[in-house]
């Protein structure tokens, strides 16, 4: 099969849970009277079975055969002719969305949330997905299709990327289905360069991303509720760090908002 068409599947594959979860969120606001409130509940219910379905999926490469043959058999049909392009941008490129969300708010676009509140919202959204992807590598140990070495499942640049484009599709998501739409793609765009790559299998990704849009969901929805408790009045600066895993590697990066 051609290299592009794989390539094609896999985005597919990753984007389309994705979509479907932004796209519901604009067809039933679309759909609601104005002044009356959205069904969050139904919103909230379609998104976190997409994205427990994409780690579910994952989980079960471990003891499905026919899903750990997909994994091999697209690592195969890519190695017969995987010389088009290599490159490190998902290095990069994983934060994209967050890049964006963080700059149209710099030029005035409207977003659910103030600043310093995006802040501690992404930071938590990565402390979170962080700590899971870290302590699933380490109990699985899975091998690398390149064998480098033992931290393949689930892939972290994806979890990160969809961490991002999650963060990008809460905060805009009433501006515009395009937005989520870029976030969601570039994330894909991300976890499908890591399989072309050969740094991850296909479960790896599916995986990184349901963990990525889960862990942000869950601190959107628990924000208000850490907001009553350590909150009760405002504070000038707000600080928080956010720990980063990279190929195996675990990092700290502080942000302090003034």
């Amino acid at each position: 099969m051609n290299n592009l068409k794989i390539l094609a599947i896999l985005c597919f594959s990753l984007a389309y849970p994705s979509l479907l979860s932004a796209q519901d969120t604009v067809n039933i606001s679309d759909t609601i009277p104005t002044g009356q409130k959205q069904p969050n509940k139904i919103t909230g219910a379609i998104s976190i079975a997409v994205s427990s379905a994409m780690i579910v999926y994952g989980a079960l490469s471990f003891n499905s055969g026919a899903i750990r043959q997909l994994d091999y058999s697209t690592k195969n049909e890519l190695l017969e002719d995987n010389s088009m392009w290599h490159n490190s941008w998902d290095n990069y490129l994983q934060f994209s969305p967050a890049v964006a969300a963080f700059g149209m708010k710099l030029c005035g676009v409207n977003s659910t949330h103030k600043m310093p509140d995006m802040l501690i919202l992404y930071g938590l959204s990565n402390i979170l997905e962080a700590g899971i992807v870290s302590s699933v590598k380490y109990a699985t140990s899975r091998e690398r299709p390149d064998g480098s070495n033992h931290y393949s499942f689930p892939s972290g640049h994806t979890a990160t990327a969809f961490v991002a484009a999650e963060f990008l599709h809460q905060e805009y998501k009433n501006q515009s289905v395009w937005i989520s739409i870029g976030g969601y793609g570039m994330a894909t765009l991300i976890g499908a360069s890591r399989v072309y790559n050969n740094k991850h299998w296909v479960s790896d990704v599916v995986a990184g991303a349901g963990i990525g849009i889960l862990s942000t969901k869950i601190v959107y929805w628990t924000y208000p509720y850490l907001q009553k408790v350590f909150c009760k009045k405002e504070k000038q600066l707000t600080s928080f760090i956010v720990p980063t895993y990279d190929e195996g590697g675990l990092g700290l990066s502080f942000i302090s908002v003034f």
